[in-house]
Formats: structure tokens, C-alpha cells, sequence
């Protein structure tokens, strides 16, 4: 599979949030045959809700697509170390691998405050940091820049 080319298209969506003045987080699922089924954007801002971050959109739409929960053999590409809320979801749909661009000091939860996928919920995918992370933590730098 091309993590790369997964990448760009999480970033793409991660600018739709910026332009969208959300923090700029994208997503996207990719089957194991390298379809991507789920794509997900932050929208916590313009939704209002405190779960519409861009991992749980892109699970509940591979999830969809798939025709029920389990999402085994799948790999989750994200702009941004994921935060608690979307590794639980990450663990519960039992995605396989998660590649990440940024690191996330304040609340990311593999490795940067905690590596939850290392605790014993039964379910342990297989974690990539740093995927094209200088573009996505340039994104992120650039966008909070910009808010002060």
C-alpha cells in the first residue's frame, strides 16, 4: 500500500477543515484490498458536538460502507496522533494499523501522554508515527498561528 499516497489524502481533507476554520485534522480508512472506504474531517466547531472529530466520521463511514462494525485488516491514516476518545474507537472497530502524521502533546494517546493501544483491551493495531509529519504539524502550527 502507498502510506503516502493515504496521506495526501488525509491532509486534503485536513485543509477542508482549516478552510472550514476547523483545526485541521483528516482521515481515511483504506480496506485490505487499498480502497478507502471511510474519510473522515474535524467538525466539532461547526456541528457543535464533542465527537465529531475526524477519526470517528471516517470509522463511521468505513463501518457503513462495510456493513457492520468490525473494521479487521483495515489501516487508519490521521493527520494528528489520535486522542482517547478515537483510539477507544480505534480499539472497539478493531482497525489493524494506524499511521499518524503529528504528534499530539496534549492529548495524544500513542505514546505522546499515554499509549493506549498498549493497555490489555484485547485489541492492539499496529502504530506509525510520523507519516509525512512535518506537513501535518505545519498545518497545525500555521492554523493555531493564525486564531492568536
Amino acid at each position: 500500500m502507498d502510506t503516502e499516497l493515504y496521506m495526501y489524502e488525509a491532509l486534503r481533507l485536513a485543509r477542508e477543515a482549516y478552510d472550514d476554520c476547523e483545526v485541521p485534522v483528516g482521515c481515511v480508512i483504506v480496506d485490505e484490498s487499498g480502497n478507502m472506504i471511510g474519510r473522515g474531517r474535524n467538525r466539532r466547531e461547526n456541528s457543535g458536538l464533542a465527537t465529531a472529530h475526524a477519526e470517528v466520521e471516517a470509522i463511521e463511514e468505513a463501518c457503513r460502507k462495510k456493513g457492520g462494525w468490525r473494521l479487521d485488516g483495515c489501516s487508519l491514516y490521521v493527520t494528528l496522533e489520535p486522542c482517547p476518545m478515537c483510539a477507544g474507537a480505534i480499539i472497539n472497530s478493531r482497525i489493524s494499523r494506524v499511521y499518524y502524521g503529528a504528534r499530539e502533546p496534549l492529548s495524544g494517546s500513542c505514546g505522546s501522554v499515554i499509549n493506549l493501544f498498549m493497555e490489555r483491551y484485547g485489541h492492539e493495531p499496529q502504530i506509525v508515527g510520523g507519516v509525512m509529519g512535518e506537513e501535518c504539524a505545519e498545518l497545525m502550527r500555521r492554523f493555531f498561528r493564525e486564531k492568536r
